[in-house]
């Protein structure tokens, strides 16, 4: 029952509000108020959860294989919790400051449900229904502001994603075609069986299908010019909850269906992945404008994710995991202070700067901790040393934009301060990364859980 109400709630609430006119403060906040409890649904979800194991139902009572196989396991609900609690604080935060678009919160609840759909779906052809839910949603979002950068980044997400959906769907084709099934666990028992050159070539597809969503190195080309051309809250969106697609979907279906494919490009993955931490760190030292710069220090951030998943095993995949959650919520706080005002915002920023860069007490040091143990399990010295070539990189370029943005008397950090709503928001989010470091234990237990879930389907 909690596993349909968390999807039933934003999914009413969007088509509810997207009619009415958003800039209306008792719409925006009705909206937030939805974002809430669907979050706290989620939460309920996750306790069920993690005390109980996994839950599954068919929705309508159909019979599996006809209704919407809803599944939630420790991957699926903590991907789920954490997208939706970035939407509730960019909803929040946007609401403080003035809604400036009639269609704002519908379409934030829209993501809201496409997001939670497919991480609690247990079938390919509904995951590609709610990805193609939250993207369609995410496309009218990049345009908020109808500013002509807005418009432009807008036009470039939106053309870039479709050939990203196009392909994911030509992969969930294919893979019908080679198994005759779309759920999951069928999927993953009968691809060991199937033609290994067709088993490749989907796996190819779908894993560049996630990776133009996550913005890996080289599928990066369009991730600039979004964020940094994007309003702060839809950054935040995009970069903290959007992105969790790619992420989520190169654990589940790299390592619950295409786990031979996936041992096999171990090395290919790490190396782009270093590329990807090496390239968006260079390219982050070079901007001056924190949005560039956060921008090129998401494209860096992501390619740990995908080193930790070529090295593989319990530590990488763990690592994966943790280090995608602790990423979102870096760029969740990092976009939302970005340009903002006050003692409380440079504060804030500090914090996700010392995250960003892997230095304690922040959660980033944990994160960077678990990547450093994933290298030492490789047993390559070269691996360690260019993680941490790109951990000084990152200290370089988040000292450099703190110093341009909150140090000099001549910066627009300068000045009236932001709304103190919006300033107390940011503060809260900096003071849950600094207790994710200084109590690191309840993320390393989720991360656990989830990679329990991850072997134990792929041993079946």
């Amino acid at each position: 029952m909690t596993l349909s109400i968390a999807l039933l709630v934003p999914w009413l609430a969007g088509v509810l509000l997207i009619a009415f006119d958003g800039r209306k403060p008792v719409v925006a906040w009705l909206g937030v108020l939805a974002l809430a409890a669907g979050a706290a649904a989620q939460v309920v979800l996750a306790v069920e959860v993690f005390s109980s194991g996994t839950s599954r139902v068919v929705t309508g009572g159909w019979p599996s294989g006809v209704g919407i196989d809803l599944r939630a396991d420790a991957l699926g609900v903590t991907f789920a919790l954490l997208s939706s609690l970035v939407l509730l604080a960019a909803a929040t935060h946007e609401t403080i400051g003035r809604v400036r678009s009639r269609t704002f919160p519908g379409l934030v609840l829209l993501v809201a449900t496409g997001l939670t759909g497919l991480f609690l779906t247990a079938d390919i052809f509904s995951f590609y229904v709610f990805f193609e839910l939250a993207m369609t949603a995410s496309y009218a979002l990049s345009a908020y502001g109808g500013r002509r950068r807005q418009l432009r980044g807008a036009v470039i997400f939106t053309a870039v994603n479709l050939l990203g959906s196009f392909i994911f769907l030509l992969s969930v084709a294919g893979a019908y075609r080679v198994t005759g099934a779309l759920a999951m666990d069928q999927v993953a028992e009968r691809m060991g069986e199937a033609n290994p050159n067709a088993a490749t070539m989907i796996a190819v597809g779908f894993f560049v299908a996630f990776c133009v969503k996550l913005g890996l190195f080289p599928f990066h080309f369009w991730l600039p010019t979004v964020y940094a051309g994007s309003r702060r809250a839809v950054a935040a969106i995009l970069s903290g909850a959007v992105a969790n697609i790619g992420a989520y979907g190169l654990l589940r279906f790299g390592t619950g269906m295409f786990a031979e494919q996936l041992r096999a490009a171990g090395v290919a993955l790490i190396i782009l992945g270093v590329a990807s931490v090496l390239y968006g760190g260079v390219l982050a030292i070079a901007r001056g404008d924190v949005a560039e710069m956060l921008a090129y220090s998401a494209i860096g951030q992501v390619g740990y994710v995908l080193v930790a998943l070529g090295v593989g095993g319990p530590v990488g995949l763990a690592a994966a995991v943790l280090y995608s959650v602790i990423n979102s919520m870096n760029k969740t706080l990092l976009f939302l202070t970005a340009g903002a005002r006050g003692a409380l915002v440079a504060a804030a920023f500090a914090v996700g700067a010392l995250s960003v860069a892997g230095l304690p007490p922040a959660a980033g040091f944990v994160g960077k901790l678990e990547l450093f143990r994933t290298g030492v399990s490789a047993g390559s010295v070269l691996l360690l040393v260019l993680m941490l070539f790109g951990s000084a990189l990152s200290v370089i370029y988040m000292f450099q934009v703190y110093q341009r943005s909150f140090w000099r008397p001549d910066t627009v950090a300068v000045g009236r301060p932001s709304p103190l709503p919006q300033r107390l928001l940011t503060a809260l989010l900096a003071v849950v990364v600094l207790a994710a470091g200084l109590w690191p234990e309840p993320l390393l237990a989720v991360s656990g859980h989830a990679v329990d879930v991850l072997l134990a389907g792929r041993s079946t």
